[in-house]
């Protein structure tokens, strides 16, 4: 029960803070987490311990602790998971973390549109303080350290760390330029720690079994385990965990048991809407942060969207900009700017307007906003636009020189086709089209206008006789 902090306790809850204010020195701590090999599970991957390490080596004070529950990837919820499900683990990694770096006041930052979760938070940090776990002098060890939940207005871009600090201060969500890195001025000009929902989750357990323990799972630069928000044309969609190191093939066809409907796999995104697309010759890559980021791809928080052979990669491609350019905070033209013009282009390639020169355009525009852009957001914006032009290039070919979407997905570039002698003649898709562009006499061959057809194919699922193609 995650509202019950007796639930948590019964599994030997906080009794990794326990032995750390007993027994540890911070650096003792610090230590544990390095030989672990815990990396930040927020996307970067990198690694905790050396973060934390930095944060204690900064000399000024006061020194704050952040957790980063921004969780915004389309269809991705690992953290929301979490905090709806195991607040106390969070809650108990964070506190460990400020006695590690001697912080006595942290936030956790997290969306408005997880009610639930900030519900749940907001009594386990109740009910931790009300038992000494947070407040002054924490179990009678002399460490004071509290937490406070901070809610943000939906903004994709603060989960970037240095807009989520701006947030947190009440200012606009913007990114701002590094160095100086959180650890040395971060909130409030403070020295901060930012580690993402699943790191400190995983704090606990790496303190009561060991470094060793953590480390024997995974692989040899990317340790332990981690969750991932399977969706997409995937039978068996939802939150998983998994050890680094699984391929892509088992992920998708022994955990989400294979492609929905039978049909074939074309590509898989990781990492959410900066991700790469990988085709199916990467199936069998291995997933951690070195081998993904060599495919062109990234980790990112954890989402995974699988797609059919009956997927539009250039429409994906356009789907992800979209969400993108519309999430930039603005700052720098590169991101604000560039994601425009990419988006532009890409909504006239799908309108069947494509011309000469737009792939060697979209090229040179993902480069130049990759390493032009301020954050994360910006640099990261062109990656499945990028990745496609590499694996699905072909696709942009055709929507551009053949003025055909081979997927069958662009409106503007298909049409719909009554076959002759396999139409009855019965009239339903003529009474059922709803700007009248079926014409035909009761049992004769039908014909659709395509200058009138708005391609919603009401048409073909109302015909009885499977008369109506798409080409």
């Amino acid at each position: 029960d995650p509202e019950n902090i007796e639930d948590y306790l019964a599994e030997n809850g906080y009794e990794a803070l326990g032995n750390v204010l007993s027994s540890k020195s911070p650096e003792d701590v610090i230590e544990i987490i390095l030989q672990s090999g815990l990396r930040g599970r927020g996307g970067a991957g990198f690694p905790a311990g050396k973060k934390w390490q930095f944060c204690r080596a900064s000399k000024e004070t006061p020194k704050y602790v952040i957790c980063n529950a921004d969780e915004g990837d389309p269809g991705a919820f690992m953290n929301r998971r979490v905090l709806e499900g195991d607040p106390h683990a969070v809650l108990e990694g964070m506190i460990i973390a400020a006695f590690a770096i001697g912080s006595n006041q942290g936030y956790i930052y997290c969306r408005a549109e997880y009610p639930i979760a900030v519900k749940t938070l907001n009594i386990a940090i109740d009910q931790a303080r009300n038992l000494g776990l947070l407040g002054k002098n924490i179990l009678g060890s002399g460490f004071d350290f509290d937490l406070e939940v901070r809610m943000g207005a939906g903004a994709f871009v603060c989960g970037e760390e240095t807009a989520l600090m701006a947030s947190i201060e009440g200012n606009r969500g913007e990114p701002r330029p590094r160095p100086p890195f959180p650890a040395v001025k971060g909130l409030f000009a403070k020295p901060s720690n930012i580690n993402n929902v699943e790191t400190y989750a995983n704090v606990p357990q790496i303190i009561l079994k060991g470094a060793d323990w953590y480390a024997s799972m995974g692989t040899e630069k990317s340790k332990g385990t981690k969750t991932f928000a399977l969706a997409g044309d995937v039978k068996h969609t939802g939150l998983i965990e998994v050890p680094f190191g699984i391929s892509l093939r088992e992920i998708i066809y022994d955990v989400g048991g294979g492609i929905k409907d039978d049909k074939g796999f074309k590509a898989i995104q990781t990492g959410g809407p900066m991700g790469g697309c990988l085709p199916s010759e990467y199936l069998d890559l291995p997933v951690d942060y070195e081998e993904l980021a060599k495919a062109g791809s990234i980790m990112g928080s954890g989402g995974l969207v699988v797609m059919d052979d009956e997927t539009c990669m250039v429409d994906i491609a356009r789907f992800f900009m979209e969400f993108t350019q519309d999430e930039s905070c603005g700052k720098c033209t590169p991101c604000r700017v560039g994601t425009r013009r990419i988006l532009e282009i890409l909504e006239r390639i799908c309108d069947g307007k494509g011309k000469d020169g737009d792939i060697e355009t979209l090229e040179m525009l993902c480069r130049e906003i990759k390493v032009a852009s301020l954050c994360g957001l910006g640099q990261g914006a062109p990656n499945p636009v990028e990745s496609i032009l590499k694996h699905f290039r072909s696709e942009y070919e055709a929507h551009i020189y053949e003025k055909k979407c081979p997927a069958k997905v662009c409106k503007s570039l298909i049409r719909y086709e009554i076959i002759d002698g396999t139409c009855t003649g019965c009239t339903v898709c003529a009474r059922n089209c709803p700007v009248n562009a079926i014409s035909g006499e009761r049992r004769q061959t039908h014909v659709i206008d395509p200058d009138v057809c708005v391609r919603c194919g009401i048409c073909m699922q109302v015909c009885n006789f499977n008369a109506i193609v798409i080409n």
